[in-house]
C-alpha cells in the first residue's frame, strides 16, 4: 500500500513540474525585454520613421519634417574640389535646333483619291480595267454601259438636231431660236450625264445613238477598289471603282506626345526605309492630328511626302527624322542638372570654393543640355559634374545646423535644469584610428576643468548621426556610444560606423544629474558607402 502511494506522489510531483516549467517558458516569452530598448554601446541604429510608443510618452511633440531634406551652401578646399572631381561652367544662350526620331507608315493620300461613278441608271455590258491595282493612265477605258435613259437623250438630242436643221431658214419669229434652244438643251443634258465629249462628237458626226458607252479614267494611278463586273447593274450612288495617284503620299508619324510641343506644320522631315539604304526621301509636317494613342502615348503626325518611281508603298514601315528650330535658348549641360527629391538643382559656383545649391525649371533635353526655364541667368558659373558628392555635403551641412540629439536620460522624466547655461567642462576629443573608419572604432575624451584639472566621475556619450541620402536609398543613421571613464579625466568607449563618408559628431558630459559640457564637430569617416 504505501509503495502504491509512493508512487502515486511521484507522479504527480512530476506532471506538477512540466506544467511549472510550460508557465515559466511563456511568461519568459510575453515578457518585454528591456535590453531591446537600450541600443549597445557602438550599435549603428537607422533613423525611425516615426516616434515609438515609449517615445510618446516620454518626449514632447516635435513639428512634422518636411518631405524635402533642406539643403545649405557648402565650402570646399581646393583640395577636396579635385578629389571629388568638381569641374565648372556657365549657363549660356544658344540657338537650338534639334531632330526628333519616330516611326511611321506609309498611307494614301486621301486627297489624290478619285471615284468613278456614272450618272444614270444602266448595264455595265465589258470591263477593260478588271483587276484591283491595275495601273492605268488618265483617259484608259474602264468599262462600257448600255442606258435606256442615255440612248433616249441621245434620239432627243438627235431629233432637236434635225428640227434646228429644217426651221433655221423659217421667217417667222421665235421658230429658229426655239429649235436652237431645244438642241442646246439636250446637249447640256448629255454634259450633266458626264458623257465624254468625244463620244458627243461621235454622236453628231454619225447621226446615231450610242448603244454602248465607253467610260474613261479620270486620272492616273493605281485601283485600289474594284466594284464593277460585266453585266452588273449600275445606278448613280454605286461606287465603281476607287484610283489612287501615288506620286505624293502621306507618312503617319507615331511622335510621343512629350516632343509634340517642339514641332508645328511646316517643318521639314527626312524619311529613311529599310528597303531604300542610303536614300532619304523629304516633306513636311502637314498635320498634327487631335487624338493620343492611348496604348503608346504617341500622337500623329501627318507628313505629306512626294514619292519619285513610287518607290513607297502604301502600309511600308519608314523611319523618321523630323527637324525643328527651338530659337535661342539658354541652357545649361545636362551633367549640371541634379535630381533632388522632387527638386531640380544647379550648385552656383561664387568661387574659392563657396557652392550654392539653386533650384531651377528646367525644360526638353536638347543633346547634352538642358533648356533652362527659370532660375537661371547667362554667364552664371555652375558646378558640371560631382553634384552628387556636393548635394550630400550640403544635406550634412545643412543637417549639423540643425541637429541636436538630446543626453541620455532627457525625457518627460529628465529635470528642467539638465541644460546649463555655460560650459562647465572642456572637452577634448580624438580617435583610433585617426580619422575613423567604416567598422570598428575606439573613441576617447579628456575632460577638463575650466582651471585644467581633470574632470572626474562624469557620464560620458559620444554620438554620431548622417542625414538621409535620398538619392541612394539610404536613410538617416545614428550610433551611440557610451564612454568608460579610466582615470585622470580620461574616457574611453568602442563602437562601429557603419558608413564611410562626414559623420555629425555630439559629446555629452554630465555630473550629477546635470550636463555640464556639450560639444558638435564634423568628422569625415574613411571608408565606402
Amino acid at each position: 500500500m504505501n509503495k502504491y502511494v509512493l508512487r502515486t506522489s511521484l507522479v504527480w510531483i512530476g506532471v506538477l513540474a512540466v506544467l511549472a516549467g510550460i508557465w515559466a517558458y511563456r511568461s519568459r516569452r510575453t515578457k518585454p525585454s528591456m535590453t531591446a530598448k537600450m541600443p549597445m554601446s557602438g550599435d549603428v541604429q537607422p533613423a525611425a520613421t516615426g516616434p515609438s510608443p515609449e517615445a510618446k510618452m516620454s518626449e514632447p511633440s516635435m513639428p512634422q519634417q518636411k518631405a524635402e531634406t533642406p539643403l545649405a551652401p557648402v565650402q570646399l578646399t581646393p583640395e577636396r574640389m579635385q578629389s571629388i572631381g568638381v569641374t565648372t561652367g556657365t549657363a549660356e544662350y544658344k540657338q537650338l535646333s534639334d531632330d526628333i526620331r519616330a516611326t511611321g507608315t506609309v498611307d494614301i493620300n486621301e486627297r489624290l483619291l478619285s471615284y468613278v461613278q456614272v450618272r444614270f441608271p444602266g448595264y455595265i455590258r465589258k470591263v477593260f480595267a478588271n483587276a484591283t491595282y491595275q495601273y492605268i493612265r488618265k483617259g484608259e477605258p474602264l468599262f462600257t454601259v448600255y442606258s435606256p435613259d442615255l440612248v433616249a437623250t441621245q434620239q432627243d438630242y438627235l431629233l432637236a438636231r434635225q428640227n434646228q436643221k429644217a426651221m433655221s431658214a423659217s421667217s417667222i419669229d421665235g421658230v429658229a431660236s426655239g429649235a436652237d434652244s431645244l438642241s442646246a438643251a439636250a446637249e447640256r443634258r448629255l454634259e450633266q450625264w458626264d458623257v465624254p465629249a468625244s463620244e458627243i462628237r461621235k454622236l453628231k458626226e454619225s447621226g446615231k445613238a450610242i448603244t454602248d458607252l465607253t467610260i474613261n479614267s479620270p486620272t492616273t494611278g493605281y485601283i485600289t477598289e474594284r466594284n464593277a463586273l460585266p453585266n452588273m447593274y449600275v445606278e448613280p450612288s454605286t461606287k465603281l471603282y476607287t484610283i489612287a495617284d501615288l506620286s505624293s503620299v502621306w507618312v503617319n508619324a507615331q511622335v510621343f506626345q512629350n516632343d509634340v510641343s517642339r514641332i508645328k506644320p511646316g517643318d521639314t522631315a527626312q524619311i529613311t526605309a529599310d528597303s531604300y539604304p542610303g536614300h532619304a526621301f523629304s516633306g513636311r509636317i502637314e498635320d498634327i492630328l487631335p487624338q493620343v494613342d492611348m496604348a503608346t502615348r504617341t500622337v500623329r503626325v501627318r507628313l505629306a511626302i512626294t514619292n519619285p518611281g513610287l518607290k513607297l508603298k502604301p502600309g511600308m514601315f519608314v523611319n523618321v527624322d523630323l527637324k525643328t528650330s527651338l530659337g535661342r535658348q539658354l541652357v545649361v549641360p545636362v551633367s549640371a542638372v541634379f535630381q533632388s527629391g522632387t527638386l531640380q538643382l544647379v550648385f552656383l559656383n561664387h568661387g574659392n570654393g563657396s557652392l550654392e545649391p539653386k533650384e531651377i525649371t528646367v525644360g526638353p533635353r536638347i543633346g547634352d543640355d538642358f533648356v533652362v526655364l527659370k532660375g537661371l541667368e547667362a554667364h552664371q558659373s555652375i558646378v558640371t559634374s560631382a553634384n552628387f558628392l556636393i548635394d550630400s555635403e550640403s544635406q550634412l551641412q545643412s543637417a549639423a545646423g540643425s541637429f541636436a540629439p538630446p543626453p541620455p536620460g532627457a525625457g518627460a522624466n529628465a529635470p528642467q535644469s539638465n541644460a546649463p547655461a555655460s560650459a562647465q567642462a572642456n572637452i577634448d576629443f580624438t580617435t583610433d584610428p585617426n580619422p575613423p573608419q567604416k567598422g570598428s572604432n575606439v573613441f576617447r575624451v579628456k575632460l577638463t576643468e575650466a582651471n585644467g584639472s581633470p574632470t572626474i566621475g562624469a557620464q560620458v556619450t559620444v554620438t554620431f548621426y548622417m542625414a538621409a541620402m535620398p538619392a541612394m536609398g539610404m536613410a538617416a543613421m545614428n550610433t551611440m556610444v557610451k564612454l568608460t571613464e579610466k582615470g585622470n579625466g580620461h574616457y574611453e568607449g568602442n563602437g562601429s560606423l557603419g558608413s564611410g563618408g562626414t559623420w555629425q559628431v555630439t559629446i555629452s558630459a554630465q555630473k550629477n544629474g546635470q550636463v555640464i559640457a556639450t560639444k558638435q564637430m564634423s568628422v569625415n569617416a574613411t571608408g565606402g558607402m
